[in-house]
């Protein structure tokens, strides 16, 4: 029996600035289903060139009590990008916390606004270590 990656789902709270975040890490919208019915919104994100690779957010036009408040029991997304420092960088300046800096040039954290915990791998061999990234403490929990 063959088996075949679909996507990962993540339940957001905020569709546009969940959107928003994953549009930082450079992901774009390739698929949306509204349901009238079902009152609900899937939106699935992926890096260009991946389409067959989203993460489906799933927003409830009502409102979802049911999302944790820690969604660590999920695990991570994790995508690999050309230059860890200078994708940092881009989401500090756009007011992400970086919850575990990529101080080995290789590896960082962040969280997404539903507090979804998203992995970043440098491509290729790790840069070198460089400030302000070397001596950056972790914050919070990644």
């Amino acid at each position: 029996m063959g088996i075949r990656y679909l996507h990962t789902m993540v339940r957001v709270k905020d569709l546009e600035k969940s959107m928003a975040f994953y549009r930082l890490l450079g992901l774009k919208e390739v698929r949306r289903y509204d349901n009238e019915g079902g009152r609900f919104t899937l939106v699935f994100m992926a890096p260009p060139g991946q389409e067959e690779c989203p993460v489906e957010l799933t927003y409830n036009w009502d409102g979802d009590t049911g999302l944790p408040s820690d969604s660590r029991h999920f695990g991570h997304l994790a995508y690999e990008v050309d230059d860890i420092y200078a994708t940092c960088a881009n989401l500090q300046k756009n007011g992400v916390l970086i919850n575990r800096p990529p101080r080995d040039g290789r590896m960082a954290f962040v969280r997404s606004p539903d507090n979804v915990s998203v992995e970043l791998l440098q491509r290729g061999a790790a840069k070198a270590p460089a400030e302000p990234w070397a001596s950056m403490a972790s914050t919070g929990s990644w």
